[in-house]
This record gives C-alpha cells, structure tokens and sequence, in this order.
C-alpha cells in the first residue's frame, strides 16, 4: 500500500496549484495520510488566512470519513441522514466540498483538502491532485501526456 510521504504529497501539490493558477485562484492546499495526520501544506500568495484551518479540516475530514467532503453537504442539512455531523469531533467535520480520500485498491491512504475559491473551484483543484495521485500510481487512468492531469 502506498505511504503519502511528502515526496508524494509535493507532487499533488504541484498539481493543484497548477490548477488553481489556471483558474485564476490562490488556494490553501492540505495533503493528509491514512491517519489524518498533515503530510504537506501550501498557501499560494494571496489565499486566506482562514483557509489554512479549512483546508486541513477539509482534508481530515475526507480521510477519517473516507468519503469526499461534498457528498456530506446534502446529507448534512437539516432533513439528511447526517444532520449535525459537522458539529462533531470538535467542529473539525468540514460539509464543503474540496476534500477528497486518496485510494489505491479501494482503500483510502489519504486525502486532499483545498480551501481559498468557490466551491466549484475548491473541487476543481482537488480533483487535480486526486488525478495526479492517480496518474502517479497507475490507478485507473488511460496513457496521456505528462500534464494532461493538470486540465
């Protein structure tokens, strides 16, 4: 099973804010391992300061929940299954979307979290790191050009 060490970690980064210059966005953007635990952490000029905190939550919350944040936001409204979900774990469960577990072989060894745009954009640059993950590790992807991953 792959370890996100920061090598790797380095690598969705540069992916995401890849992304995120195309975008026009400055982002916070937060790698995570199996645990949780922060790997590697960017704050492109210009992001904000309460994106940090979000980012990484975002990213925690993706890996300990081992879904993407955005499947959370409807069922965490007041008539979804999970309502009041993000007011556990010390408000630490993000309903944003912008985090996404990291797999490889349907077990999730990770997580990105992005924080600093829209949530669309958030998703978007998220996505990048997912699929440069991916692309890195042979997981499910077709051959293409080195920074086709970056679209």
């Amino acid at each position: 099973m792959v370890k996100i060490t920061l090598s790797i970690a380095k690598q969705l980064i540069e992916a995401a804010e890849y992304k995120a210059k195309t975008l026009g966005v400055s982002q916070v953007i937060s790698i995570v391992d199996e645990g949780g635990n922060l790997v590697a952490l960017t704050r492109m000029d210009g992001a904000w300061l309460a994106s940090i905190d979000i980012a990484q939550n975002k990213a925690w919350t993706a890996v300990s929940l081992q879904m993407p944040t955005s499947a959370l936001a409807k069922i965490a409204l007041p008539t979804g299954e999970l309502f009041g979900i993000n007011t556990t774990n010390q408000g630490r469960v993000v309903v944003l979307g912008g985090g996404i577990p990291l797999r490889q072989n349907g077990n999730v060894v990770g997580a990105v979290g992005v924080s600093g745009s829209t949530i669309i954009n958030d998703v978007k640059v998220a996505k990048a790191a997912v699929q440069a993950f991916e692309h890195l590790y042979g997981f499910n992807v077709q051959p293409f050009p080195h920074q086709a991953y970056y679209y």
